[in-house]
Protein backbone atom coordinates (compact mmCIF):
# COMPACT_ATOMS: atom_id res chain seq x y z
CA UNK A 1 0.00 0.00 0.00
CA UNK A 2 0.74 3.68 -0.88
CA UNK A 3 2.12 6.39 1.43
CA UNK A 4 -0.76 8.20 -0.09
CA UNK A 5 -3.17 5.31 0.43
CA UNK A 6 -2.31 4.71 4.22
CA UNK A 7 -2.80 8.07 5.13
CA UNK A 8 -5.21 10.92 5.04
CA UNK A 9 -3.75 14.29 6.44
CA UNK A 10 -1.13 12.75 8.42
CA UNK A 11 -3.79 10.17 9.58
CA UNK A 12 -2.39 6.46 9.66
CA UNK A 13 -5.18 4.45 7.27
CA UNK A 14 -7.80 2.66 10.05
CA UNK A 15 -7.32 5.50 13.09
CA UNK A 16 -10.46 7.65 12.99
CA UNK A 17 -10.22 10.67 11.32
CA UNK A 18 -11.20 14.27 13.78
CA UNK A 19 -13.31 16.33 11.23
CA UNK A 20 -14.85 18.29 14.03
CA UNK A 21 -12.81 21.08 12.38
CA UNK A 22 -13.46 20.76 9.05
CA UNK A 23 -15.27 22.70 6.88
CA UNK A 24 -16.36 22.67 3.15
CA UNK A 25 -16.38 26.31 0.93
CA UNK A 26 -19.32 24.62 -1.34
CA UNK A 27 -21.35 22.22 0.62
CA UNK A 28 -24.36 21.06 -0.07
CA UNK A 29 -27.24 22.90 -0.92
CA UNK A 30 -30.09 21.04 1.49
CA UNK A 31 -28.32 21.58 4.91
CA UNK A 32 -30.69 21.96 7.84
CA UNK A 33 -27.99 24.17 9.72
CA UNK A 34 -25.86 26.97 9.13
CA UNK A 35 -22.20 26.25 7.39
CA UNK A 36 -19.54 28.96 6.57
CA UNK A 37 -20.84 29.25 2.73
CA UNK A 38 -24.15 31.08 4.42
CA UNK A 39 -21.59 33.83 4.48
CA UNK A 40 -19.88 33.93 1.53
CA UNK A 41 -22.14 36.31 -0.88
CA UNK A 42 -22.68 33.40 -3.30
CA UNK A 43 -25.53 31.05 -4.05
CA UNK A 44 -26.48 29.80 -0.33
CA UNK A 45 -26.48 33.94 1.01
CA UNK A 46 -28.95 34.44 -1.35
CA UNK A 47 -31.09 31.74 -0.59
CA UNK A 48 -30.57 32.02 3.13
CA UNK A 49 -32.28 36.04 2.27
CA UNK A 50 -34.97 35.55 0.06
CA UNK A 51 -36.15 31.64 1.64
CA UNK A 52 -35.45 32.93 5.16
CA UNK A 53 -35.22 36.83 5.81
CA UNK A 54 -37.44 38.56 3.20
CA UNK A 55 -40.39 36.33 3.52
CA UNK A 56 -39.63 37.10 7.48
CA UNK A 57 -39.59 41.27 7.23
CA UNK A 58 -41.84 41.92 4.04
CA UNK A 59 -41.91 45.32 2.68
CA UNK A 60 -41.01 47.01 -0.60
CA UNK A 61 -38.04 48.50 0.40
CA UNK A 62 -36.38 45.27 1.33
CA UNK A 63 -37.81 44.18 -1.75
CA UNK A 64 -35.14 45.85 -3.31
CA UNK A 65 -32.54 43.34 -2.26
CA UNK A 66 -29.58 45.79 -3.03
CA UNK A 67 -26.55 46.48 -0.55
CA UNK A 68 -27.72 49.75 -0.12
CA UNK A 69 -31.64 50.96 0.38
CA UNK A 70 -33.23 54.01 -1.03
CA UNK A 71 -36.13 55.48 0.63
CA UNK A 72 -37.67 58.79 0.75
CA UNK A 73 -37.68 60.64 4.03
CA UNK A 74 -39.21 64.48 4.40
CA UNK A 75 -38.90 64.83 0.60
CA UNK A 76 -34.78 63.82 0.69
CA UNK A 77 -33.85 60.99 -0.94
CA UNK A 78 -31.63 58.66 1.28
CA UNK A 79 -29.35 55.91 0.61
CA UNK A 80 -29.03 53.66 4.09
CA UNK A 81 -26.90 50.35 4.54
CA UNK A 82 -25.65 48.39 7.14
CA UNK A 83 -23.04 45.78 7.26
CA UNK A 84 -20.69 43.67 9.90
CA UNK A 85 -17.70 42.62 10.02
CA UNK A 86 -15.85 39.57 11.01
CA UNK A 87 -12.61 39.68 9.42
CA UNK A 88 -9.02 37.65 10.93
CA UNK A 89 -6.74 38.70 11.36
CA UNK A 90 -7.84 42.36 12.65
CA UNK A 91 -4.88 43.60 10.85
CA UNK A 92 -3.25 42.76 7.45
CA UNK A 93 -1.46 44.41 4.92
CA UNK A 94 -3.16 47.45 3.96
CA UNK A 95 -5.81 47.68 6.54
CA UNK A 96 -7.59 47.17 9.37
CA UNK A 97 -10.99 46.02 10.35
CA UNK A 98 -11.48 48.97 11.18
CA UNK A 99 -10.42 50.28 8.01
CA UNK A 100 -12.88 47.96 6.31
CA UNK A 101 -16.15 48.75 9.14
CA UNK A 102 -15.68 52.31 7.39
CA UNK A 103 -14.60 51.72 3.71
CA UNK A 104 -17.21 48.61 3.29
CA UNK A 105 -20.40 50.72 4.32
CA UNK A 106 -19.34 54.08 2.30
CA UNK A 107 -18.90 52.04 -1.00
CA UNK A 108 -22.08 50.57 -0.29
CA UNK A 109 -23.24 54.13 0.01
CA UNK A 110 -21.44 55.09 -2.91
CA UNK A 111 -23.20 52.48 -5.38
CA UNK A 112 -26.12 53.97 -5.05
CA UNK A 113 -24.75 57.21 -5.96
CA UNK A 114 -25.24 59.02 -2.24
CA UNK A 115 -22.81 61.08 -0.71
CA UNK A 116 -22.24 59.27 2.54
CA UNK A 117 -22.69 62.03 5.37
CA UNK A 118 -22.62 59.61 9.13
CA UNK A 119 -22.50 56.15 10.20
CA UNK A 120 -23.08 53.94 13.18
CA UNK A 121 -20.60 51.77 15.28
CA UNK A 122 -20.90 48.44 17.32
CA UNK A 123 -18.36 47.32 18.93
CA UNK A 124 -18.62 43.20 19.84
CA UNK A 125 -16.13 42.78 22.00
CA UNK A 126 -15.17 39.06 23.35
CA UNK A 127 -13.34 39.04 26.90
CA UNK A 128 -9.80 38.94 27.59
CA UNK A 129 -9.15 41.35 24.62
CA UNK A 130 -6.53 43.72 24.78
CA UNK A 131 -7.40 47.00 25.37
CA UNK A 132 -4.51 48.32 23.31
CA UNK A 133 -6.05 46.12 20.03
CA UNK A 134 -9.67 48.01 20.87
CA UNK A 135 -7.76 51.36 20.97
CA UNK A 136 -5.76 50.48 17.50
CA UNK A 137 -9.30 49.78 16.15
CA UNK A 138 -11.24 52.59 17.11
CA UNK A 139 -8.06 54.76 15.57
CA UNK A 140 -8.18 53.03 13.07
CA UNK A 141 -11.75 53.40 12.05
CA UNK A 142 -11.50 57.20 12.91
CA UNK A 143 -9.07 57.47 10.26
CA UNK A 144 -10.73 56.16 7.95
CA UNK A 145 -14.27 57.62 9.03
CA UNK A 146 -11.93 60.91 8.25
CA UNK A 147 -10.55 60.57 4.86
CA UNK A 148 -14.17 59.15 3.62
CA UNK A 149 -15.37 62.43 4.87
CA UNK A 150 -18.01 60.80 7.01
CA UNK A 151 -18.95 61.63 10.75
CA UNK A 152 -18.86 58.10 13.19
CA UNK A 153 -22.48 59.80 14.85
CA UNK A 154 -23.62 57.17 17.43
CA UNK A 155 -22.58 53.25 18.76
CA UNK A 156 -22.87 50.91 20.79
CA UNK A 157 -20.53 48.43 22.98
CA UNK A 158 -21.02 44.49 23.87
CA UNK A 159 -19.03 42.48 25.35
CA UNK A 160 -18.99 37.86 24.97
CA UNK A 161 -17.52 35.69 27.44
CA UNK A 162 -14.14 34.53 26.34
CA UNK A 163 -14.46 31.95 23.44
CA UNK A 164 -17.74 33.09 22.17
CA UNK A 165 -16.58 35.87 19.97
CA UNK A 166 -13.16 36.51 17.87
CA UNK A 167 -11.16 39.35 19.81
CA UNK A 168 -13.21 42.08 17.75
CA UNK A 169 -16.61 41.94 15.34
CA UNK A 170 -17.92 45.08 14.07
CA UNK A 171 -20.62 46.44 12.75
CA UNK A 172 -21.93 49.99 11.08
CA UNK A 173 -24.43 51.51 9.35
CA UNK A 174 -24.39 54.48 7.39
CA UNK A 175 -26.40 57.15 5.69
CA UNK A 176 -25.93 59.47 2.40
CA UNK A 177 -28.02 61.67 0.35
CA UNK A 178 -28.91 60.57 -3.65
CA UNK A 179 -28.55 63.69 -5.65
CA UNK A 180 -31.48 64.26 -7.79
CA UNK A 181 -31.23 62.48 -11.41
CA UNK A 182 -29.61 59.49 -10.44
CA UNK A 183 -31.02 56.79 -10.76
CA UNK A 184 -28.17 53.75 -9.76
CA UNK A 185 -29.90 49.91 -10.32
CA UNK A 186 -29.58 46.92 -11.93
CA UNK A 187 -33.05 46.98 -13.43
CA UNK A 188 -31.86 50.04 -15.56
CA UNK A 189 -29.19 47.75 -17.52
CA UNK A 190 -29.84 47.18 -21.25
CA UNK A 191 -28.29 45.50 -23.81
CA UNK A 192 -25.09 47.01 -25.28
CA UNK A 193 -24.26 48.29 -21.82
CA UNK A 194 -20.39 48.72 -21.42
CA UNK A 195 -18.74 46.92 -18.47
CA UNK A 196 -16.58 48.86 -16.65
CA UNK A 197 -13.83 47.24 -13.58
CA UNK A 198 -12.34 50.00 -11.91
CA UNK A 199 -8.69 48.16 -11.17
CA UNK A 200 -6.76 45.33 -10.85
CA UNK A 201 -9.11 42.49 -9.09
CA UNK A 202 -8.70 40.00 -5.86
CA UNK A 203 -6.36 42.24 -3.72
CA UNK A 204 -8.04 41.87 -0.39
CA UNK A 205 -8.85 38.52 -0.13
CA UNK A 206 -5.12 37.27 -0.83
CA UNK A 207 -3.79 39.66 1.16
CA UNK A 208 -6.00 38.52 3.99
CA UNK A 209 -5.33 34.88 3.19
CA UNK A 210 -1.42 35.14 2.86
CA UNK A 211 -1.11 36.49 6.31
CA UNK A 212 -3.98 34.28 7.57
CA UNK A 213 -2.06 30.83 6.50
CA UNK A 214 1.45 32.39 6.45
CA UNK A 215 2.05 31.56 2.63
CA UNK A 216 5.01 33.98 1.04
CA UNK A 217 4.32 34.80 -2.70
CA UNK A 218 7.98 36.21 -3.18
CA UNK A 219 5.83 39.77 -2.48
CA UNK A 220 3.87 41.66 0.24
CA UNK A 221 0.44 41.58 -1.42
CA UNK A 222 -2.08 44.81 -0.22
CA UNK A 223 -5.54 45.10 0.20
CA UNK A 224 -7.44 47.27 -1.96
CA UNK A 225 -9.51 48.72 1.09
CA UNK A 226 -10.70 52.33 -0.06
CA UNK A 227 -13.33 54.41 0.33
CA UNK A 228 -14.96 54.38 -3.50
CA UNK A 229 -16.65 57.75 -3.05
CA UNK A 230 -14.97 60.57 -4.56
CA UNK A 231 -13.99 57.80 -7.73
CA UNK A 232 -18.11 57.74 -7.98
CA UNK A 233 -19.01 61.45 -7.67
CA UNK A 234 -16.14 61.98 -10.56
CA UNK A 235 -17.80 59.16 -12.67
CA UNK A 236 -21.59 61.08 -11.83
CA UNK A 237 -19.89 64.47 -12.96
CA UNK A 238 -19.48 63.37 -16.51
CA UNK A 239 -23.35 61.63 -16.44
CA UNK A 240 -26.14 60.59 -13.99
CA UNK A 241 -26.92 58.51 -16.51
CA UNK A 242 -25.15 55.47 -15.36
CA UNK A 243 -27.01 52.51 -14.81
CA UNK A 244 -25.74 50.24 -12.04
CA UNK A 245 -22.81 50.56 -10.10
CA UNK A 246 -21.73 47.71 -7.59
CA UNK A 247 -19.08 47.03 -5.44
CA UNK A 248 -17.19 43.03 -6.12
CA UNK A 249 -16.60 42.52 -2.35
CA UNK A 250 -17.85 38.87 -1.52
CA UNK A 251 -18.10 36.59 -4.11
CA UNK A 252 -15.47 39.01 -6.33
CA UNK A 253 -16.23 40.18 -9.67
CA UNK A 254 -18.43 36.94 -10.61
CA UNK A 255 -20.52 37.25 -7.97
CA UNK A 256 -21.50 40.83 -8.87
CA UNK A 257 -22.08 40.28 -12.46
CA UNK A 258 -24.36 37.41 -11.83
CA UNK A 259 -26.30 39.76 -9.67
CA UNK A 260 -26.44 42.39 -11.91
CA UNK A 261 -27.57 39.81 -14.86
CA UNK A 262 -29.96 37.96 -13.03
CA UNK A 263 -31.79 41.23 -11.61
CA UNK A 264 -31.66 42.69 -15.31
CA UNK A 265 -32.65 39.68 -17.49
CA UNK A 266 -29.66 40.35 -19.42
CA UNK A 267 -27.16 37.94 -20.25
CA UNK A 268 -23.00 39.63 -19.78
CA UNK A 269 -19.85 38.77 -21.21
CA UNK A 270 -16.68 39.31 -20.14
CA UNK A 271 -13.60 39.07 -22.31
CA UNK A 272 -11.04 37.18 -19.81
CA UNK A 273 -7.97 38.75 -20.97
CA UNK A 274 -9.19 42.45 -20.50
CA UNK A 275 -9.66 41.90 -16.83
CA UNK A 276 -7.10 43.42 -15.01
CA UNK A 277 -5.47 40.48 -12.95
CA UNK A 278 -2.14 41.65 -10.63
CA UNK A 279 0.48 39.24 -11.85
CA UNK A 280 1.13 38.14 -7.77
CA UNK A 281 -2.92 37.67 -7.42
CA UNK A 282 -2.70 35.15 -10.44
CA UNK A 283 0.60 33.31 -8.97
CA UNK A 284 -1.14 33.27 -5.66
CA UNK A 285 -4.49 31.86 -7.00
CA UNK A 286 -2.47 29.87 -9.08
CA UNK A 287 -0.80 27.91 -6.35
CA UNK A 288 -4.20 27.63 -3.89
CA UNK A 289 -6.44 26.85 -6.45
CA UNK A 290 -8.33 30.02 -6.37
CA UNK A 291 -10.23 31.96 -9.32
CA UNK A 292 -9.54 35.60 -9.34
CA UNK A 293 -12.96 36.35 -10.79
CA UNK A 294 -14.31 35.25 -7.38
CA UNK A 295 -11.84 36.52 -4.72
CA UNK A 296 -12.51 39.59 -2.75
CA UNK A 297 -12.33 43.38 -3.36
CA UNK A 298 -12.60 45.96 -1.15
CA UNK A 299 -11.51 49.13 -3.06
CA UNK A 300 -12.75 48.49 -6.41
CA UNK A 301 -16.38 48.79 -8.51
CA UNK A 302 -18.32 47.46 -11.24
CA UNK A 303 -19.94 49.54 -13.54
CA UNK A 304 -22.59 48.99 -16.43
CA UNK A 305 -22.91 52.27 -18.44
CA UNK A 306 -24.33 53.52 -21.22
CA UNK A 307 -22.02 52.82 -24.27
CA UNK A 308 -22.34 56.79 -25.72
CA UNK A 309 -21.08 57.18 -22.39
CA UNK A 310 -18.37 54.92 -21.44
CA UNK A 311 -15.29 56.82 -23.01
CA UNK A 312 -15.74 59.88 -21.10
CA UNK A 313 -16.52 57.81 -17.90
CA UNK A 314 -13.54 55.51 -18.64
CA UNK A 315 -11.51 59.25 -18.65
CA UNK A 316 -13.00 60.58 -15.39
CA UNK A 317 -12.06 57.19 -13.66
CA UNK A 318 -8.32 57.47 -15.24
CA UNK A 319 -8.62 61.10 -13.68
CA UNK A 320 -8.75 59.60 -10.27
CA UNK A 321 -6.06 57.86 -8.05
CA UNK A 322 -8.35 54.87 -7.84
CA UNK A 323 -9.55 55.14 -11.05
CA UNK A 324 -6.26 55.11 -12.74
CA UNK A 325 -6.32 51.28 -14.00
CA UNK A 326 -10.06 51.32 -15.14
CA UNK A 327 -10.57 49.19 -17.64
CA UNK A 328 -13.98 47.92 -20.42
CA UNK A 329 -13.74 44.38 -19.79
CA UNK A 330 -17.13 43.43 -21.46
CA UNK A 331 -20.59 43.92 -22.38
CA UNK A 332 -24.20 43.27 -21.56
CA UNK A 333 -25.62 41.39 -24.12
CA UNK A 334 -29.42 39.85 -25.44
CA UNK A 335 -28.51 36.41 -25.79
CA UNK A 336 -28.32 33.85 -22.49
CA UNK A 337 -30.46 36.20 -20.24
CA UNK A 338 -29.26 36.55 -16.22
CA UNK A 339 -25.75 34.40 -17.04
CA UNK A 340 -22.46 35.52 -17.59
CA UNK A 341 -19.81 33.97 -19.26
CA UNK A 342 -16.34 34.43 -20.04
CA UNK A 343 -14.33 34.08 -23.21
CA UNK A 344 -11.13 33.30 -23.12
CA UNK A 345 -7.67 34.25 -25.28
CA UNK A 346 -8.23 30.85 -27.28
CA UNK A 347 -11.24 32.07 -28.69
CA UNK A 348 -13.87 29.29 -26.62
CA UNK A 349 -16.38 30.51 -23.62
CA UNK A 350 -16.68 29.53 -20.28
CA UNK A 351 -19.89 30.13 -17.67
CA UNK A 352 -18.81 32.33 -14.87
CA UNK A 353 -21.15 31.26 -12.67
CA UNK A 354 -22.91 32.28 -9.28
CA UNK A 355 -20.62 30.83 -6.13
CA UNK A 356 -22.23 28.13 -4.35
CA UNK A 357 -20.17 29.25 -0.89
CA UNK A 358 -17.17 31.22 -0.33
CA UNK A 359 -13.25 30.42 -1.72
CA UNK A 360 -11.97 32.11 1.60
CA UNK A 361 -13.89 32.71 4.68
CA UNK A 362 -14.18 35.46 6.76
CA UNK A 363 -12.17 38.43 4.91
CA UNK A 364 -14.69 41.03 5.56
Amino acid sequence: MSETARTVSGTPSGAALDVTGWTCPAPLRDRPRVVMGHGGGGALSAELVQHVFAPAFGGEVLAQLGDCASVTLGGARLAFSTDSYVVRPLFFPGGSIGDLAVNGTVNDLAMSGARAAYLSCGFILEEGVEISVVARVAEALGAAARAAGVEVATGDTKVVEAGHGDGIYLNTAGIGLIPDGVDLRPQRVVPGDVVIVSGEIGLHGVAIMSVREGLGFGVEIESDCAPLGGLVQAMLAVTPDLHVLRDPTRGGLAAALNEIAAASGTGVVVHEGRVPVPEAVGNACAILGLDPFYVANEGKLVAFVPRRHADAVLDAMHAHPLGRRATVIGEAVEAHPGLVVARTGLGGTRVVDLPIGEQLPRIC
